[in-house]
């Protein structure tokens, strides 16, 4: 099945954008360019409208804490251990939450959806994309990461029931313990005769062999300065989320190579440790070079909404550009999944959206939505 759009004003997001054409096959990209000649099953004329590729959230709850349900529904955050690393969010992943149908209204094609900040090790997370109601059709990868956090969430959650974690003390020493216990078990597994799996050590030996990073919740500089000596204690990934003080210890970040998942920012201050949040950070972090997607971290912002929260950021001088790669090239590389996704490019999967105005526009909507060169909106 070949599609030729034609006459669009085009963003690649790797290369400069221009008016032209666009042509998909068998799912994926074929070429991009002026004037494409070629023999097409379906040509859409889309004369002055845009397209862009799909956008890349990689820190979502959508799915596990479902929109319209009520609290019976919500299953992202399992609250009944700190240390729940062997649950996964694509078993209770719901692909008929109806949040999904308006993430794709706003251009969001592919998600990272990860569990909940209740836990100082709060599960595993999967990339999905939105082209199925069955979920196991829609993963791109899993686990794609352990999902962590510190900070005020654990200490509420775990301090209420006085029980270890109540501090950031208890909450770093809940993680530690676990990956010394993952390195004691990995060290058993070297025997002839070991025999005794357990799944919260063998997705802690994924995170400690580098297969998956740790996506570390940290708000405050001290606690993203704590997740960034764990990483180098235990030698880890690290993908720092939300980081919302990243802005205060920007050279520091950047001298480490930390990518960040920065956000929401587009909304209320509901704790203490968000106090300080700016939207002045989109441009700091971006004139240092660091990697850096937005998060709209559904259902706190929603998805459908990815677009208005990042053209926020140019009221505080951020560069278009730089908040579109936010939106799509950056967050694909921080996911490790910018072979597929993130720009228009020959051979890149056809997650293409056609909107009716820049996606900056305060009148933008996304009109038509492909991925992997079928129609889903």
């Amino acid at each position: 099945m070949k599609i030729l759009f034609k006459s669009a004003n085009i963003y690649p997001i790797t290369s400069k954008p221009f008016k032209g054409d666009l042509l998909i096959e068998d799912g994926k990209i074929k070429e991009l360019g002026e004037n494409i000649k070629t023999q097409a099953d379906k040509i859409i004329d889309i004369e002055g409208k845009y397209i862009f590729p799909g956008f890349v959230d990689a820190h979502s709850h959508i799915g596990v804490f479902e929109e319209g349900v009520g609290m019976s529904y919500q299953d992202g955050n399992e609250m009944t251990d700190p240390n729940t690393a062997q649950v996964r969010v694509i078993d209770a992943f719901y692909p008929e939450d109806a949040a999904i149908k308006r993430a794709l209204e706003g251009g969001v094609t592919t998600v990272m959806v990860v569990p909940g900040s209740a836990n100082p090790i709060g599960g595993q997370g999967a990339i999905l994309k939105f082209k199925s109601k069955i979920v196991d059709e829609m993963v791109i990868k899993e686990p794609a990461g352990l999902k962590m956090a510190m900070g005020e969430n654990p200490k509420r959650v775990y301090g209420s029931q006085s029980k270890l974690p109540a501090t950031r003390l208890g909450s770093v020493a809940v993680i530690r313990e676990y990956f010394l216990k993952v390195k004691n078990y990995m060290k058993k597994k070297e025997k002839e005769d070991f025999n005794e799996f357990d799944l919260k050590m063998e997705i802690g030996e994924k995170v400690l062999k580098r297969e998956i990073p740790a996506r570390i919740h940290a708000h405050r500089a001290d606690d993203i300065l704590t997740a960034i000596r764990l990483s180098e204690e235990f030698g880890f990934d690290l993908v720092v989320e939300h980081a919302t003080e990243a802005y205060k210890v920007v050279d520091y970040i950047k001298e480490k190579n930390i990518p960040l998942v920065l956000g929401p920012l587009f909304g209320f201050r509901t704790k203490l440790e968000l106090k300080d949040m700016s939207f002045e950070a989109l441009r700091i972090i971006n004139e240092k070079g660091i990697l850096a997607g937005l998060m709209c971290d559904h259902p706190v912002l929603h998805l459908e909404h990815a677009n208005v929260q990042a053209a926020l950021g140019m009221r505080y001088g951020a560069k278009e550009e730089d908040l579109l790669k936010m939106l799509t090239i950056n967050p694909a590389k921080i996911l490790r999944i910018d072979n597929r996704v993130g720009s228009l490019e020959p051979g890149k999967d056809a997650d293409i959206v056609i909107w009716n105005y820049h996606p900056f526009d305060i009148k933008a909507k996304a009109e038509s939505v492909y991925i992997e060169g079928k129609k889903v909106l």
